[in-house]
């Protein structure tokens, strides 16, 4: 067997890599659905339904989907240009605990300065924790995926101090919690009694400024460039450490909004189980969507929804929700397979 470089990728195979991985992890949970002795079509029409299948399912997916917007957004930057960000779980955190500090009363402003200063510190606030490993990697040639990774676990140590001491309520019983951002700083609702809030605006705006400017920017092609062969953009004038810098600020700083866009949007005040692993997630979101900024949309709404899905179906049929774990983890095996015979024309000798 050997592998030849494509010189252009077909737009069907490009386009039936993600669809062609989500048919087959579908097919892999009916197996486990099976052999747990239930019932297949049945059982995936109530995670399909429990996703889609009402006004409620459908806010409650995308409510889900808003903070894998901002991280899927995150890796798909930062992996464009082959930095490989592994930290945004940490960044996330980064960006809710500023939030928090600045929201709970530090800060007075009118609703809409409030919440546009609460975005671009949160943001600022992601993005200086990708500074240190960007250093090492510039300067020491130090693997971003180990320093950005162990960075998460230091972020929660972190807030979780903050958290037991200086920033803990005394209003809450004894848990460890911040105080309530105060109702200027928070995210209004955009649909009445339901959970989805005006983040889901900015994650989608973001989308289409971040695809505008990957497309018809100087950055975006220098990016692009950098990502796809680094030396010879390099001996075109693409200078590597200022790349990677802009690339790792603004994945960092995509990553800070979406705990922004969690901690005043539906909790109101920051904890430690903020987030289930939406930094992680976002590495399946973007992979599923190619590193494609509009379909990263794409890819968080079908991932929440399989989650939310999967949590109604384990309700109703009695089948563990993991089953959702298993759906993304198979759609990333799967995709990065189908990319690599999109990528590569497989010859048998």
């Amino acid at each position: 067997m050997r592998f030849e470089l494509r010189e252009q990728t077909p737009w069907w195979l490009t386009i039936g890599a993600p669809v062609g991985a989500v048919l087959f992890s579908l097919l892999f949970a009916s197996v486990l659905i099976a052999w747990a002795g239930e019932p297949v079509f049945s059982s995936l029409f109530l995670m399909f339904k429990g996703g889609y299948g009402s006004s409620f399912a459908l806010t409650e997916t995308l409510a889900r989907a808003t903070p894998l917007m901002f991280t899927g957004l995150a890796a798909a930057v930062a992996f464009k240009a082959r930095f490989w960000n592994i930290g945004a779980e940490g960044q996330l955190y980064c960006g809710a605990l500023c939030a928090v500090w600045l929201g709970t009363g530090l800060l007075e402003l009118p609703p809409l300065l409030m919440v546009s200063v609460l975005f671009s510190t949160g943001a600022l606030a992601g993005a200086a924790l990708l500074l240190f490993p960007v250093f090492l990697k510039s300067r020491l040639n130090v693997d971003e995926v180990v320093t950005t990774l162990l960075l998460n676990f230091v972020v929660l140590l972190v807030v979780s101090y903050f958290l037991e001491g200086p920033m803990k309520d005394p209003m809450s019983l004894g848990w460890p919690q911040s105080a309530s951002i105060i109702d200027a700083g928070v995210l209004e609702p955009l649909i009445p009694r339901s959970r989805v809030h005006s983040g889901l605006l900015f994650a989608l705006a973001a989308s289409v400024l971040i695809w505008w400017l990957l497309r018809y920017s100087r950055w975006g092609f220098e990016t692009r460039a950098f990502g796809i062969n680094a030396s010879a953009a390099q001996h075109a004038g693409v200078s590597a450490n200022t790349t990677i810098l802009h690339v790792a600020l603004l994945s960092g700083g995509l990553a800070g909004m979406a705990g922004v866009s969690e901690v005043a949007g539906l909790k109101g005040y920051l904890t430690l189980d903020l987030s289930p692993g939406f930094g992680y997630t976002g590495i399946a979101v973007a992979m599923l969507a190619n590193l494609h900024p509009i379909g990263v949309i794409v890819s968080a709404v079908f991932l929440a929804s399989i989650y939310i899905g999967a949590d109604s179906m384990s309700r109703q049929a009695g089948i563990p929700s993991y089953i959702a774990d298993i759906v993304v983890a198979t759609s990333v095996l799967s995709v990065l397979v189908g990319l690599m015979f999109a990528r590569y024309r497989v010859w048998l000798k």
